[in-house]
């Protein structure tokens, strides 16, 4: 199911951070294209190697949130992004949500590197702060109306569901991950898994602050 879509009749500003973030994506993903191997492992993320030498490293903490192992990479994350994230802009604020999006962002990256702090394997994409994004969506908008392209065609479902469904498959895909070295490449699950469940905090937070 890719969500293509949702309902946006509440939306009272102009989303122009989400639209910047998908910019820097696409334009970071060009560049490595353009700079092959050597720009990934410059810019990636690596566990071991930040754990190693936090200091030289730290920039990656950031610069990995734009990079992509690929273009259905990319393409997945943005429509994701472009889908859900100009909603919790417009609740967080567009600041707010700047903080937001890298805050966990950071989270997801952690989360992954205590799963498995030794790995070698460039850790790339905007997935751990996309994850926040649906995290914080699923408590602010549980009954908003998401379009989804299936192989039946185009499906609305509530947001609690569709989200809800994302959320059961990256547990499923953290069972099978178990069985991975540290050195074996493949989908960062459990950075989903802390991106998303740091999104859901802060929802939470907001809406009790909110609420005083």
């Amino acid at each position: 199911m890719i969500p293509i879509g949702d309902d946006n009749s509440a939306r009272r500003s102009f989303p122009f951070v989400t639209y910047i973030f998908i910019a820097i994506n696409i334009g970071v993903f060009l560049l490595q294209m353009q700079g092959g191997e050597a720009f990934t492992r410059q810019w990636a993320y690596i566990p071991r190697e930040f754990l190693s030498n936090p200091g030289d490293e730290a920039v990656t903490l950031i610069s990995s949130m734009f990079m992509h192992g690929g273009i259905a990479h990319i393409l997945g994350n943005m429509v994701y992004l472009w889908t859900f994230g100009d909603n919790i802009e417009d609740r967080l604020g567009h600041f707010g949500y700047v903080l937001f999006y890298i805050g966990t962002g950071l989270v997801a990256i952690a989360a992954q590197t205590m799963f498995n702090p030794g790995s070698n394997i460039p850790n790339v994409g905007a997935s751990g702060a996309i994850a926040g994004v649906l995290g914080a969506y699923i408590l602010m908008f549980p009954h908003g109306k998401v379009r989804l392209l299936t192989q039946a065609g185009v499906i609305y479902l509530p947001a609690i569901a569709a989200i809800g469904f994302w959320f059961l498959l990256q547990f499923t895909g953290i069972l099978g991950s178990l069985s991975q070295t540290a050195d074996t490449g493949g989908v960062a699950y459990m950075a989903h898994i802390g991106g998303f469940v740091a999104g859901f905090v802060v929802a939470l937070l907001v809406g009790r602050r909110a609420a005083a």
